[in-house]
């Protein structure tokens, strides 16, 4: 039971820091967003390591080291997917993968489940794909490339959690720890490099053409675990408009902190899911845990649409309601089993 409640827990924390990863990367570009979150989520780690303490054992450094680089590919590798299309398509191809990969460590490692756990893992795995399925309007075909770059970003999510899982259960947050910063070191360096390639390319075509609109400033939610990183779906939002005198100035202030503030908590919602994973993944020896664990992780667009439906009054659509009702079967029965 405790298991499903970190694992839950963790999934819809997770959600809640794509919601304010896919405001935030409305108006910034969503590998800088990344970036700044996953800097951001240092400070709640070191807090917690003050708090609860963490032993930074060789194995707890160096499978952290494994979970901080595989996810911050990850996320590269999410993004250049999901830039390719359809999103539709694509973001849950990389949901079922990071949930189905860590599944078959284990069976691959000689973990026996019951019959009971395999129907509510399948179940799991299909609400996975209901509750991640976006609209997509932009008509981008299906690409051998996009469905690559999506499966392997999937891959990159799971990696995280095997890493996680790896780790002796005394390490605490120390790996976390260590993750976030080589995440924080691959994501800044890609964000630095993106914005001088933009840059460049912004010099080198001249003054914008009038009346073409304001450019696409990035894409809506992004998976955080790693660091934000499913974009779900592309909107242009325009510039704070401009205005003379303190008027303008406030509203443009008040812009920026609240875009700061969503940032912040972004960052500081990832680095919380991340610990409930991890302490998830060592609340039991059942060796059970770990698909348990990365199937119901899998599970963070819920959190992503409960926010989305409060807060900007989105309607879920039936296939995430219906998704929504199986992945809360398939925990009671995970629970049960």
């Amino acid at each position: 039971m405790l298991t499903v409640l970190l694992g839950l827990s963790g999934a819809l924390v997770y959600g809640f820091a794509d919601f304010l990863g896919g405001l935030a990367s409305r108006r910034v570009r969503p590998v800088t967003v990344a970036a700044v979150a996953a800097a951001v989520g240092i400070a709640p780690l070191l807090v917690g390591l003050a708090v609860v303490g963490g032993r930074f054992s060789w194995q707890a450094t160096v499978w952290g080291a494994v979970g901080g680089v595989t996810g911050g590919v990850a996320v590269l590798l999410l993004y250049a997917a999901l830039a390719i299309g359809p999103m539709s398509v694509l973001s849950p191809v990389t949901a079922v993968f990071a949930a189905v990969v860590p599944v078959l460590v284990a069976l691959l490692r000689g973990t026996v489940l019951s019959p009971v756990a395999v129907g509510a893992l399948v179940v799991a795995v299909v609400a996975v794909v209901l509750v991640a399925s976006v609209r997509d309007e932009g008509g981008a075909r299906l690409t051998a490339r996009g469905v690559g770059a999506a499966a392997i970003a999937g891959c990159g999510f799971g990696g995280i959690v095997l890493a996680f899982n790896e780790t002796p259960a005394d390490s605490g947050v120390a790996p976390l720890l260590v993750a976030r910063v080589l995440q924080s070191v691959l994501l800044g360096a890609a964000a630095v490099v993106g914005a001088v390639v933009a840059a460049r390319a912004r010099a080198g075509s001249g003054p914008a053409r009038a009346g073409s609109g304001p450019p696409r400033a990035g894409s809506g939610p992004a998976r955080a675990g790693s660091g934000p990183a499913r974009p779900g779906g592309s909107a242009a939002v325009p510039s704070p408009p401009a205005a003379d005198g303190v008027v303008g100035s406030t509203a443009v202030g008040g812009s920026v902190r609240r875009l700061a503030l969503v940032v912040v908590g972004c960052g500081v919602f990832d680095a919380m899911a991340n610990v409930f994973i991890q302490a998830g993944l060592h609340s039991s020896a059942d060796p059970t845990t770990l698909p348990v664990i990365s199937v119901l992780n899998a599970l963070y667009p819920i959190g992503t649409v409960v926010l989305a439906g409060v807060v900007l009054r989105e309607r879920l659509t039936v296939l995430q309601g219906l998704g929504i009702v199986l992945a809360l079967g398939a925990s009671v029965a995970l629970a049960l089993a």
